[in-house]
């Protein structure tokens, strides 16, 4: 549920699937949520239509593990995971949301987030799910035709003088997700990968550079961190540079562990090089049994490439996350990716594990009223 998904990042509710059980009638979404899209739903059932508010994360993550119970992507969630990305200062909820409910159980949902800087493109982030007891009931296109709507409008109030395109996530094995996505106009356009780490053996044997050193994070270089994030990962594929405010709730979150990220530095003039941001679910830890370290961003700024910044970094998180007690490493990474990350990561010792796919939907946004539409990378 994140304004954009880059490797390494994680949407805690995933993007709309089809699913298996027969058309049944429901009640209209309200205005603000896909009016329009709203009129296949105009005969009432048992179903209600709203959009999605910060008082939904217990439902929400009832939601999200139901689907992960199907569509098995690794994730599990808890109330406060889905309630973080409820309050995201990106996320306007009564114009980019709709959730629809079976009395007070939430069965379907989808969620919009822009760019809060946007330079020829804005690219409006979908995520959203349906309940797999509720899949094959028409749902889905709903859903789906709703988040397009609501990211022109919000692409409206935004960034109107810029293309718009829609981005969404999903796991390649999830069935009926591509004819679902295809059917609306969605292509795929990039690959990510899932990647773990088992520990133990595997850690590389790196050293820091010498003329560098390694600091954990702390409230004085946290914005040396969000500055190399934005950095590092500048001409990177769909990505923007994040606000303070939205690395605050993005990054620096209850899943934060700064006990396990760190930042490397030029000693020689007391410049940052690079960086490693760590994260913990503790509801996926409950489902399976073993504490996760993800890493979630690892950027190194240009003028230290290719002096293995990022090598260093991985090696010693690994050291450290095995020696906190976790269990398992992992990330994720853009097959693109254009600074060799996929083979680096290999090197450490990470393997792939499964593959998500990126959808993009080109929009003409000038021409079409609001009304009738809604990574860690290494160096």
């Amino acid at each position: 549920m994140l304004a954009s998904i880059a490797p390494g990042e994680r949407a805690a509710f995933p993007p709309v699937a089809a699913g298996t059980l027969p058309l049944r009638k429901t009640k209209r979404p309200p205005a603000g949520a896909g009016i329009t899209v709203g009129r296949m739903y105009e005969k009432s059932s048992s179903l209600t239509w709203r959009p999605l508010t910060s008082e939904d994360a217990r439902a929400g993550a009832d939601l999200l593990n139901a689907m992960e119970a199907v569509d098995k992507i690794g994730e599990k969630y808890d109330e406060e995971d889905t309630r973080q990305e409820l309050i995201d200062p990106y996320a306007e909820l009564e114009r980019g949301s709709l959730a629809a409910f079976d009395g007070d159980v939430m069965v379907g949902y989808m969620k919009t987030n822009y760019k809060p800087g946007a330079e020829e493109i804005h690219r409006v982030f979908m995520d959203g799910g349906v309940h797999p007891d509720y899949r094959r009931q028409g749902l889905g296109t709903v859903l789906l035709k709703a988040g397009v709507a609501a990211a022109k409008e919000l692409h409206a109030l935004h960034h109107p003088t810029l293309k718009l395109v829609v981005d969404v996530q999903r796991g390649e094995h999830i069935a009926g997700v591509a004819e679902l996505l295809r059917s609306q106009g969605f292509a795929p356009v990039r690959y990510h990968q899932h990647m773990e780490h088992p520990l133990g053996h595997a850690i590389p044997d790196t050293a820091i550079p010498v003329g560098m050193r390694v600091e954990v994070w702390s409230e004085q270089n946290d914005e040396e961190f969000r500055m190399i994030r934005n950095e590092s990962f500048r001409n990177h594929w769909s990505l923007a540079p994040l606000p303070a405010d939205s690395w605050k709730n993005k990054v620096t979150n209850h899943t934060f562990r700064p006990e396990a990220s760190f930042l490397l530095r030029d000693v020689t003039n007391a410049t940052p090089a690079g960086m490693l941001v760590t994260k913990y679910w503790e509801a996926d830890t409950v489902a399976t049994g073993v504490r996760n370290a993800h890493f979630m961003f690892i950027g190194t700024l240009g003028d230290h490439r290719k002096r293995g910044v990022a090598s260093a970094l991985i090696a010693h998180a690994l050291r450290a996350v095995a020696d906190q007690g976790y269990g398992r490493a992992s990330l994720q990474v853009d097959s693109a990716n254009p600074t060799g990350a996929f083979g680096l990561y290999e090197k450490a010792g990470f393997t792939s594990r499964r593959r998500f796919v990126c959808w993009a939907l080109e929009v003409d946004a000038q021409t079409e009223s609001c009304d009738t539409a809604r990574m860690g990378a290494g160096g």
